[in-house]
């Protein structure tokens, strides 16, 4: 049976160290330091698979336990922990070869999952770097999870249903790489981006001058895969002839090149995915009955992101420090006015979405928080909403304290505009302020006086 990831905790802080214990003890063998002196020790004395540390402390600093650990153990995982205002020094240190940072006051939720991510990506955890970038808490996506862990280590075929962008080659990424085949590859095929005409040569190979332009033998991606897995990406696209031949491949476990008869056989386990319905695909003749009963053997579905709105805290937070990294950003919050926006948005192009939107919006920031004006134009322009109570206590308190400040201070000033029809003049007389500090108000939070006039004598 695999160990317990090993997770070195340095914190100078009792109080916080015996919270993060308390956070950490399920699941994780933990030793703990009082300092990061006596972290570079433990470092020097034994091997751990993450170190979770505190970037201020008296003895040496987090940068110095994260040079320490890398030029030890380069497999190791840092995960440094720092106040809001050092947020620039944790995005240099992740250039450095920090996994990620946590910002205090922190969610015990994310400390968790973070360290379960840098764990996995350590090599001590079921799918490895892949399993990591499948963020999320949600019940729906903690099913999917659990069958992933399920399936890996079974030597069947899986069929990955869900819509465009919910992550099925990551899903079917992280099945590879838990399974017993992890050691050989993973070969990924489109079958809707393959010409027609070039599909069968393509996934069972070629003889040499079977076709014109056929100039040499050429193996095919099943036998690409041999000794790991291929991944049938929208296999409802393959013809139908395809569909046949393929049948009887899965069905004999050996193939046939095009223009040969001399059987090969195979050893590649196969994960199907599609963002068809293919019971629906079967009904109308578009997709064989018995392929689809022989894919079939063990299905789980990528849940849309529609679904899982408590998700959109986590997956938002976990791109936008990636991000922020990668373009050398200094940005280190979501403002509740935005993640609103975020959360009330109906992303039909589900988390491939979700990450795109992020990262221009870390690109055109001008702050160090990325608020609703970053967002894209049509997303701004939906109706703001509250945030539903499974999504809130996602938040850490202090934002989910600022977002409830940030709704009743919009609600007020909308009904403010409404009263006096847009007229700015009046509204900040009646609120106490100054034209221009109502102007910035209404500015911050994405209200358009405009919208409430009623004729050419309002201004």
């Amino acid at each position: 049976m695999t160990s317990l990831p090993r997770v070195l905790i340095v914190e100078d802080k009792e109080s916080l160290l015996r919270l993060l214990e308390k956070i950490l003890a399920p699941g994780h063998q933990l030793t703990s330091a009082a300092d990061g002196a006596q972290a570079l020790r433990l470092v020097g004395e034994s091997e751990f698979d993450v170190v979770l540390s505190d970037i201020r402390m008296p003895g040496a600093d987090g940068f110095e336990v994260l040079r320490a650990v890398k030029a030890r153990a380069p497999r190791t995982e840092v995960v440094l922990m720092t106040a809001y205002a050092s947020v620039p020094k944790a995005v240099e240190a992740m250039k450095l070869g920090a996994y990620d940072y946590l910002t205090k006051p922190f969610d015990p939720d994310e400390v968790a999952l973070v360290v379960a991510r840098a764990a996995d990506r350590a090599g001590r955890g079921p799918g490895g770097e892949t399993l990591e970038r499948l963020v999320g808490t949600s019940p729906e996506m903690a099913e999917a999870l659990e069958l992933v862990r399920r399936a890996a280590p079974l030597d069947i075929t899986v069929l990955v249903q869900g819509e465009s962008g919910t992550g099925k080659e990551l899903i079917a990424r992280a099945i590879h790489e838990a399974s017993p085949r992890r050691n050989g590859r993973f070969v990924p095929v489109n079958c809707g981006a393959l010409p027609a005409e070039l599909v069968e040569s393509e996934l069972f190979g070629h003889a040499k001058g079977a076709f014109t332009g056929a100039q040499v033998a050429k193996r095919g991606l099943f036998e690409e895969a041999t000794l790991g897995t291929i991944f049938l990406d929208e296999i409802g696209d393959l013809p139908l002839a395809v569909q046949v031949k393929l049948n009887r491949v899965l069905q004999e476990k050996e193939l046939r090149r095009v223009g040969e008869n001399t059987p090969i056989r195979i050893d590649a386990r196969v994960i199907a995915a599609t963002h068809r319905d293919l019971r629906a695909e079967v009904a109308a003749g578009r997709f064989r009955e018995d392929l689809f009963y022989r894919l079939n053997v063990f299905q789980l579905r990528a849940p849309p992101l529609r679904a899982r709105k408590e998700d959109i805290p986590l997956l938002a937070g976990h791109f936008l420090r990636r991000f922020a990294a990668t373009h050398q950003r200094p940005i280190d919050a979501i403002a509740p006015e935005a993640l609103s926006v975020l959360v009330g948005y109906g992303w039909p192009g589900n988390v491939r979405e979700l990450e795109n939107v992020i990262e221009r919006a870390v690109a055109v920031a001008r702050t160090s928080t990325l608020s609703a004006a970053d967002l894209p134009r049509e997303m701004q322009e939906q109706p703001a909403g509250s945030l539903p109570t499974s999504v809130t206590v996602q938040l850490p308190y202090r934002h989910a304290v600022e977002f409830a400040r940030d709704r009743a201070s919009r609600d007020y000033l909308t009904a403010l505009l409404r009263e006096f029809h847009g007229n700015v003049s009046r509204a900040a007389e009646r609120a106490g302020m100054e034209r221009e500090s109502l102007h910035r108000l209404l500015k911050r939070y994405s209200v358009r006086s405009d919208e409430f006039k009623r004729g050419p004598d309002d201004r």
